[in-house]
């Protein structure tokens, strides 16, 4: 044992261990050769590992070399080893070397922890021989290691060993909480089940709640702890509203609000005071997160508000949208304060329609304030999504009001802070809301403010190099100032993407020459009137009108040959409409037609159902509907490269007629559609004054910034 010894600690001296790789090996009697064979045929493997052009100089190699040439001679010739344990330890070594290529495979480890590896096993085995524990040899080594070791055969009888076990799931789940309780469900008695529930109990406090309600052996021990945050999730567990006490949790878990305050809300029908405690918290969770301390439970609580806002506001404003009496239509807006109202804003900008925001929330923020000032109302929301709220401003016209409700110095900072750090986000999200916004922007020095801005924020990215704030602000930056002509900014050449200002007509057409329009109306009262109105358009001897029972078929009788498909506005209640959809669109793949134009006619809460059945050929989408251009990530989704032409705000039938008509009769005539002479020509026979401003907030496709920004950064990525 002490010659053992002496040899396993030569093997952490660097000048011993190279002296040892040139000493000649005793004779190896021949029933262990075939062992040797297959650890000298594992250090080739290893060997192929490192790069050819360091493989013979590698200093890191020279040791590990010597140090797999020193052990296996050590066990050799080590006189206290009986003669059958040789072959255990030559098998038991072996496996080792074999363990370490195959997490090398699976890059599971590196060439930098062989040397370590060898270290541990030395000990290991030194201490296996000696019949003491080998747990100091796990506790002292890192993860990757230690999982070479605990099923190593060598090691399998060893005292230690469970012990060693219960460690590394610990250490497993330091790396990896999310696996903590599944882990826990193969060996509840491990050593550190206590401490581990906590820490998932911090980590992912839901996913605790679900193991602590099972009958099992996991949710008992859940149910028996004492530390404060389990015992609570524990007691939720069991109950039947566990989960909608969850966006508090924090709050439960330091004392600052009790479960009995929030049964009384909850046994409250009206569920108004739940959605108000709702906003009051996320604020007060929001202000902690600035000081730098995350509440647990926030994006529950987030959901959750989201949930709410729609479920108990938004749907009973958007449902009562043909009410023309306001006062009738926004009263369950009535009891809602200015924070509250806010968040119905930033939480339902998908889902809201765009007279619920410019004629119900958005006034009546400011009506329920004492002084309206919007910089008071960010500051009573601790900014939180003020970014988002500025977009949807912008969006529904409304920025300049907003930025007129508060003094000049706080506008400017906010439009700054609105266009920096626009490379922090895990997603464009924000990049898109700027470049929306900026197309939204009508106020000159309020877009030469953004403008330069960006420039800033291009040059700051460029000095710490920074390569995707450049992307994102260089782009940006050529597409602002290719919205003025003078600056002769080619968008196609210098993003890579496919022309912006005119649609080829041979890019709309198919393999026979032909243009496919496909048009999506819904079963309402609007949906019947603007789909007689869209029928009449094509009523002058050019075309040729078939009628089918779920759809019209309209098709061109001279020139190029265009075929122009709608469904019937049948009835919406029994989903008629959806099914005439449908049924066309089978029609249309049977008889090979592909889409190249698509035209979404109906209110903007059907838009969900058109971008559904949206054809991937479309090259030109149309959104007729109101607030359509909240909708341009999903169809670039679908159509990379689709020009989309959208409102901000209401969409208006007669624009939406006479813009069909107009591309549909340059189609016939065989004329490319170049969107800034077809948009004057529009703009020339809209002569009524609210028409006019309605036509205003149509934003043609060479215009739509945030289409662009979106299909310009994609290449960019590419490339």
């Amino acid at each position: 044992m002490k010659q053992l010894h002496l040899i396993l600690l030569a093997l952490f001296s660097t000048v011993t261990l190279l002296g040892q790789s040139n000493k000649v090996f005793p004779p190896i009697p021949a029933m262990r050769q075939l062992h040797h064979e297959y650890i000298m045929e594992s250090l080739k493997k290893i060997d192929a590992f490192y790069l050819p052009s360091n493989r013979i100089e590698n200093p890191n190699k020279i040791v590990a070399d010597s140090m797999i040439q020193s052990i296996r001679m050590g066990i050799e010739i080590d006189t206290l080893i009986s003669q059958n344990d040789k072959y255990k330890w030559l098998r038991s070594y072996n496996e080792l070397l074999t363990s370490f290529i195959d997490a090398l495979k699976l890059k599971q480890i590196t060439l930098t922890k062989l040397i370590p590896a060898l270290k541990a096993y030395s000990i290991a085995m030194q201490l296996e021989i000696a019949n003491q524990s080998v747990y100091t040899v796990f506790s002292n080594n890192e993860l990757s290691i230690c999982n070479l070791l605990v099923n190593n055969f060598g090691l399998q009888n060893n005292t230690g060993l469970n012990k060693s076990k219960d460690l590394i799931v610990w250490k497993y789940c330091q790396q990896n909480p999310e696996y903590i309780l599944a882990e826990l469900t193969k060996k509840v008695d491990n050593e550190f089940a206590d401490t581990l529930i906590i820490k998932a109990a911090l980590y992912d406090p839901e996913k605790l709640y679900n193991y602590a309600a099972a009958p099992n052996e996991l949710g008992r021990k859940i149910q028996s702890s004492n530390h404060p945050l389990v015992k609570l999730i524990a007691q939720l567990s069991v109950t039947k509203t566990g989960r909608m006490y969850f966006p508090f949790l924090d709050n439960l878990y330091h004392g600052t609000i009790s479960l009995d305050s929030i049964t009384t809300i909850l046994n409250n029908p009206s569920e108004e005071r739940y959605f108000r405690l709702l906003v009051s918290t996320r604020i007060e969770y929001i202000k902690r997160m600035h000081l730098g301390d995350t509440a647990l439970m926030v994006n529950v609580l987030t959901a959750k508000l989201k949930l709410k806002a729609i479920e108990l506001y938004i749907n009973e404003i958007n449902g009562l949208h043909e009410l023309k009496d306001l006062k009738i239509r926004f009263k369950k807006l009535d009891s809602l304060n200015a924070q509250e109202l806010y968040y119905l804003a930033v939480m339902g900008e998908q889902e809201m329609y765009t007279s619920s925001f410019v004629s119900g929330v958005y006034p009546r923020i400011f009506q329920n304030m004492l002084h309206p000032n919007s910089d008071s109302l960010m500051l009573s929301v601790n900014d939180d999504y003020f970014k988002k709220f500025i977009k949807i401003a912008a969006t529904y016209n409304t920025l300049d009001d907003l930025l007129k409700k508060m003094d000049s110095v706080s506008s400017v900072k906010r439009m700054k802070s609105f266009v920096d750090g626009l490379e922090h986000s895990n997603n464009l999200e924000d990049a898109v809301d700027v470049a929306d916004s900026y197309a939204s922007i009508y106020q000159p020095s309020l877009r030469t403010l953004i403008l330069q801005e960006v420039q800033k924020e291009l040059i700051r990215n460029n000095e710490s190099k920074n390569s995707r704030g450049i992307k994102i602000y260089q782009l940006m930056q050529d597409l602002f100032l290719s919205i003025d002509t003078a600056n002769h900014i080619d968008l196609t050449s210098k993003f890579g993407i496919a022309p912006v200002y005119t649609m080829p007509l041979k890019r709309l057409q198919d393999s026979l020459g032909r243009v496919v329009m496909q048009l999506f109306f819904y079963g309402d009262k609007d949906g019947a009137n603007i789909f007689g109105a869209f029928v009449e358009g094509f009523q002058n001897g050019k075309w040729k009108i078939s009628y089918k029972p779920e759809w019209v078929e309209i098709s061109s009788k001279k020139g190029v040959p265009i075929s122009i498909f709608a469904n019937r506005p049948l009835d919406a209640q029994k989903e008629l409409d959806e099914k005439a959809q449908i049924s066309l669109n089978n029609y249309l793949l049977e008889q090979h037609f592909q889409p190249s134009i698509v035209i979404h006619r109906g209110h903007s809460y059907y838009l969900a159902s058109t971008i559904e059945k949206l054809a991937s050929s479309a090259q030109l989408v149309i959104l007729g509907g109101c607030g359509g251009y909240q909708n341009l990530n999903e169809i670039l989704e679908i159509c990379p490269d689709a020009h989309i032409i959208s409102t901000k705000q209401m969409g208006t039938g007669v624009i939406n007629k006479g813009l069909i008509n107009e591309i549909s009769e340059r189609l016939r005539l065989a004329q490319d559609l170049d969107w800034p002479i077809l948009w004057n020509d529009l703009a020339k026979q809209i002569t009524l004054p609210k028409l006019k401003e309605a036509f205003e907030d149509y934003i043609p496709p060479h215009k739509n910034l945030g289409a662009i920004f979106i299909m310009a950064f994609n290449k960019t990525m590419k490339g």
